[in-house]
């Protein structure tokens, strides 16, 4: 007996609008995030930034959300959006009372201050800032601290009027100061706190106003060689004296005072050079104002940080590296220094990441997440219970992709082996969405960036790792915490300073070892991709081993370290300190540096012999763009490997456009389909996809016997059904047709160039008869729509009414609410019906399926608790966009099917 697609009896109108369980690119792209986290005084309300993709300018932008804390709707707290557009709004602050949000804007070229009232309004500029403004923080009540150049040079004017647009690279003599400025919001007035002469990167204020503690660059081209090293000052802001500090640490930052004033928290490195600002790892110090002392907060873990710390009071709550995951712990202050707390958050401990704290309170904003699980932002309550911290699970602030929620998600698993060196190496691994135990899958290594870069078991896919696109594809993902990365230790981490590749490489090998070994993939099928670092080791490992992958996909990777040293924005400091001298030294009898040829896989492109996918961005300075064409032109020199090369305009290091992310990875994906996967259809360049052709060759997939739609068993025409969600929903494909009908009722006469025309003017009992006839002809159970499946199915009719077979179809426009009533006397005229043959118009996307007609052509029939209703059009009806509601006649009116598996 036919058995057809299955579904769920219990569906609400939601579900079967659903989109398909299916990931798509743009799902993976449109992600949306949050930032900016403010609480506000009083601990009852949170602002904060959520960053959505805006198609029609192709790039994302970020809107002012309030969380209401004291408020709920439907069981949650109040969430109101405050600005909107195609604007970036950021940097929110609370004002003292709370009833203000301040924030930055890119409107107006970013140069105005703007506000919002909560009681209500519209944002409004509260001033201009010629000069731009950036870093906002409170000083006081009143006052606003910010960040500003001082405006146009006469040198800068001249050159301007001069048209010259020539830039003089790292020009010392025009280097030009950032400094400290405050605004008075009552007086509207704005004053120089201080005159320093070199540019302020960050800066923090005390809670009394009175202190400020800045950073400073200390010539053009310190981010290239590190030279000379920043300097950091202590300020008085109301006699503007300074004083030189934390001199001997390397990179301090994140500086937060403490509630009493008397000093602040900081974090710097601690490295084997840091002279070149090299990697290691972060400790936690604190600087007191009164003695001027500094001294190490003991964290009592020999990793050290794992992320950021924020303050309560004079304690502090520190995120610290455990691998591919973090831990928290609290350090209680005291007159002899600090106590340790262990945390309790249960289960989300190793899986926190710290947002923001209230000023002043216990209330802690904080995100959870997992490799296999979706972000969600959470606002807490701490407290001290004995010697453990306590955060409670708390309120959850925001709700972001919902549409993402019910996407079958890659199981993941933190993994660990024994790689370079004899030492432990850790990963994450995503299984193939379908995955069995007991067969093998293919592979994809998906090698991080940095190289201090660290993947660590939260969620984390985006444009430059796919990772739940290629688990649906039926893969592995391995994400290897190869030597140098961070999060393991100082040893871990400056381990390949003077060994690059040479731990790493073998790092990944002994992964897929491992992997191997536990019987879980598939040699012969491997492929590997990256960005940054990612694709340098990419790289080497398709130099090195030309027979291992069936395809790479590198984006953004150097190739030649020669040139590395001098075009990369970072090259002095990264390339000292991982290769170690110079390109021109004289090394070993040479007149140059030979590490830099050696450790260049531009001078063994001959060995690659993998089908190769090159990114790069045209304005890249991180790893140089040319990187790119170098290694470009060698494989296409060489001839040995498909290659090809994907460059991205106006793009820096990392893909900014929605436009490009969503290339990079159809490209990428398309790539590993062709040389991996073995699955790549042929381009069809020229064909549309909405055209009538590929129409045509659609509606063709429907099935049908003998011209007329339907599926032929034991000689019986039926219905054709389709899925439209996994585990739902199955529903007609096409109105049930005349000829359909007619083999429950033999009489039922129809003119035989309308055996597929939707069968019309039934009554109840006719329908009813002829599903019963159906169900006892399959063995299945068919039924008419619920009124919350027709609710769904209306709304989508809505929507397609327009180009579908209703009234606007004959009128040939788009007819007004007065127009109908002549119209429809026009058509009593026609002699024949306005009924089409079923799939005349393109079909609906409710899930996975495909529905013709839902649009036009015969309303259709749903089931409600007081008997026959109608949702949809005819071709006779007027859809008017302003009354949802309709009723159609039943002369117009036919019906789709619904098939049951389950009882």
């Amino acid at each position: 007996m036919l058995r057809l697609l299955c579904l769920l009896l219990a569906l609400t109108a939601g579900e079967l609008l659903a989109q398909s369980d299916a990931w798509s690119v743009k799902d993976l792209i449109h992600q949306e995030s949050l930032s900016g986290v403010y609480i506000s005084r009083d601990g009852q309300k949170v602002v904060w930034q959520k960053r959505r993709p805006a198609p029609e300018k192709d790039r994302f932008v970020s809107d002012l959300y309030l969380t209401r804390l004291d408020q709920e709707q439907n069981g949650r707290p109040l969430v109101v959006q405050l600005t909107r557009g195609n604007d970036n709004d950021y940097s929110p602050l609370f004002s003292a009372t709370s009833d203000t949000v301040y924030f930055l804007s890119s409107r107006n070229k970013g140069k105005q201050l703007w506000a919002i009232s909560l009681y209500g309004g519209a944002p409004f500029a509260v001033d201009s800032f010629p000069n731009g403004l950036s870093n906002l923080q409170w000083q006081n009540d009143s006052t606003l601290l910010l960040l500003a150049q001082e405006g146009k040079t006469e040198y800068e004017r001249t050159l301007k009027r001069k048209k010259d647009d020539v830039e003089v690279i790292e020009d010392t003599a025009h280097f030009k100061p950032v400094r400290l400025f405050a605004y008075n919001l009552k007086q509207k007035t704005l004053t120089r706190l201080t005159d320093n002469r070199f540019p302020i990167q960050s800066y923090a204020v005390s809670f009394d106003g009175r202190r400020a503690v800045t950073a400073h660059q200390m010539s053009p081209h310190a981010p290239a060689d590190g030279k000379p090293a920043p300097q950091y000052f202590l300020w008085d802001l109301e006699t503007g004296a300074r004083q030189r500090i934390l001199q001997g640490y390397q990179d301090p930052g994140s500086f937060r005072f403490t509630s009493d004033d008397g000093g602040f928290y900081f974090r710097a490195t601690r490295s084997s050079d840091p002279e070149w600002e090299g990697a290691g790892i972060s400790l936690l110090y604190y600087y007191e104002l009164a003695s001027g002392e500094t001294r190490e907060v003991p964290l009592d873990h020999e990793w050290g940080l794992g992320g950021s710390f924020v303050v309560f009071g004079q304690d502090v709550l520190a995120t610290l590296a455990e691998g591919p995951v973090n831990t928290l712990a609290y350090y209680l202050r005291t007159e002899q220094g600090w106590q340790k707390r262990a945390v309790e958050a249960g289960e989300r401990l190793p899986h926190l990441g710290l947002l923001g704290v209230q000023r002043a309170g216990r209330k802690l904003a904080y995100t959870y997440s997992r490799a296999d699980r979706l972000p969600s932002y959470h606002i807490a309550t701490i407290s001290l219970t004995g010697k453990v911290c306590l955060i409670p699970e708390g309120q959850e602030i925001a709700q972001l992709n919902p549409g993402l929620a019910k996407k079958p998600l890659a199981k993941t698993e933190v993994v660990r082996w024994t790689g370079a060196l004899d030492e432990e190496v850790t990963g994450i691994l995503y299984y193939p969405h379908d995955y069995e135990e007991g067969r093998r899958y293919p592979l994809i290594v998906g090698i991080h960036g940095g190289p201090s870069g660290v993947d660590q078991d939260r969620w984390s896919d985006r444009w430059a790792y796919p990772h739940q696109l290629i688990a649906q594809r039926g893969a592995f993902v391995l994400k290897p915490n190869y030597h140098g990365s961070d999060n393991h230790g100082q040893a871990f981490v400056e381990s390949i300073k003077g060994h690059y590749y040479e731990y790493e490489l073998p790092d990944i090998l002994a992964g897929i070892d491992y992997l191997d070994e536990r019987g879980l993939i598939d040699r012969d099928s491997m492929g590997v991709m990256g960005w940054s670092n990612g694709a340098i080791l990419t790289t080497m490992l398709t130099v090195q081993h030309p027979d291992l992958f069936k395809a790479a996909t590198p984006g953004a990777g150097d190739v030649n370290w020669t040139s590395d040293f001098g075009t990369c924005q970072f090259g002095v400091t990264f390339d000292q300190s991982y290769f170690g001298g110079a390109p021109w030294d004289d090394r070993d009898g040479q007149i140059y540096n030979p590490v830099y040829i050696q450790k260049s896989p531009l001078f063994e492109m001959e060995k690659v012999q993998t089908p190769t996918l090159i990114f790069h961005g045209s304005e890249d300075r991180a790893v140089p763009r040319d990187q790119g064409w170098e290694y470009y032109r060698a494989l296409q020199q060489v001839g040995k490997a498909p290659v090809r090369f994907l460059w991205f305009p106006g793009q820096p290091h990392g893909l900014g456009k929605l436009s490009h992310q969503t290339r990079k990875v159809e490209e990428e994906l398309r790539w590993f389909d062709t040389y991996l996967f073995g699955t790549a259809k042929p381009a069809e360049e020229a064909i549309k996809a909405k055209s009538p052709l590929m129409a045509r060759l659609n509606l063709e997939k429907a099935a049908a016997d003998g011209g007329r739609w339907g599926i032929m068993a034991n000689k019986v025409l039926l219905p054709e059904v389709v899925v439209a969600h996994a585990d739902s929903i199955a529903l007609g494909r096409f109105e049930v047709t005349q000829a359909q009908f007619a083999q429950y009722r033999r009489r039922h006469a129809y003119l035989p160039t309308e055996a597929n025309h939707p069968v019309t003017g039934l009554s109840q009992a006719d329908i009813e008869g002829y599903l019963q006839w159906l169900s006892e002809e399959t063995g299945d159970r068919y039924r008419l729509p619920t009124a919350a499946e027709a609710a769904a199915l209306h709304k989508a009719a809505r929507k397609a009414a327009g180009s579908e077979n209703t009234l606007a179809y004959w009128a040939g426009y788009t007819p007004t609410l007065d127009e109908v009533p002549a119209l429809q006397a026009k058509v009593k005229e026609v002699e024949g019906s306005l009924l089409q043959p079923a799939g005349q118009h393109a079909p609906s996307s409710i899930g996975k399926a495909k529905l013709y007609d839902l649009g036009g052509n015969a309303a259709e029939y749903y089931q409600d608790a007081d008997g026959l209703k109608t949702y949809g059009y005819s071709a006779y009806d007027f859809a008017d966009p302003a009354q949802p509601a309709h009723q159609s006649a039943p002369a117009h009116t036919g019906f789709r099917v619904v098939k049951v598996l389950k009882p």
